[in-house]
């Protein structure tokens, strides 16, 4: 157990049978009343954010995370199949619950998988990717005094603007939090 004192952003906390990452945490205290912590969550089943709130000292019970480094192998009707590298297990995840994840996993790619106590939570994405451009509009001369762009589709699907110098075929770097573009690959 810790105290909820010593929240902070990034711990994994276990409340009322549910698992929260904490996004950001605050202390109130006034004169006349006890201290109140108070806590912006996201549930890590459902993606939704709450805020919760404890008395100064109270105790908060932390929740173990553990996360595996997997191989993603290939889509079926409903799930993505990963295969954990060291005993060769395989585990499906539901499509639905890897919107955001599926823009920047390619097949044999390996990612981390969060999962507490065998239940498997999610995908645990880099900062950045490094995807192949499958489709790009061609650059127009003209008015490039501001910084001009264009729209590309990478091999995942995902559609991003890039700058008029990049190309068909080339490899970018892509920052996983927004989906946007961060330089070309080296």
């Amino acid at each position: 157990m810790i105290s909820s004192n010593d929240l902070k952003p990034g711990l994994t906390i276990l409340v009322d049978g549910e698992i929260y990452t904490v996004l950001e945490a605050s202390q109130n205290k006034t004169a006349r009343s006890a201290m109140v912590v108070k806590a912006k969550v996201r549930n890590i089943r459902t993606g939704s954010n709450v805020e919760l709130s404890w008395g100064g000292g109270e105790k908060v019970e932390p929740a173990q995370i553990e996360k595996r480094e997997m191989q993603y192998l290939y889509d079926t009707e409903d799930a993505m199949v990963f295969m954990d590298n060291e005993t060769y297990d395989q585990v499906e995840i539901p499509m639905d619950r890897l919107k955001w994840e599926r823009n920047f996993i390619v097949p044999n790619s390996n990612v981390n998988i969060s999962s507490y106590e065998g239940e498997i939570l999610g995908v645990i994405l880099p900062d950045k990717a490094t995807l192949k451009i499958v489709e790009c509009e061609q650059a127009v001369k003209g008015d490039t005094a501001t910084s001009a762009s264009k729209n590309a589709v990478l091999e995942t699907g995902l559609e991003v603007k890039v700058p008029l110098f990049i190309n068909q075929d080339e490899l970018i770097v892509v920052n996983t939090n927004d989906g946007k573009y961060s330089g070309r690959a080296k």
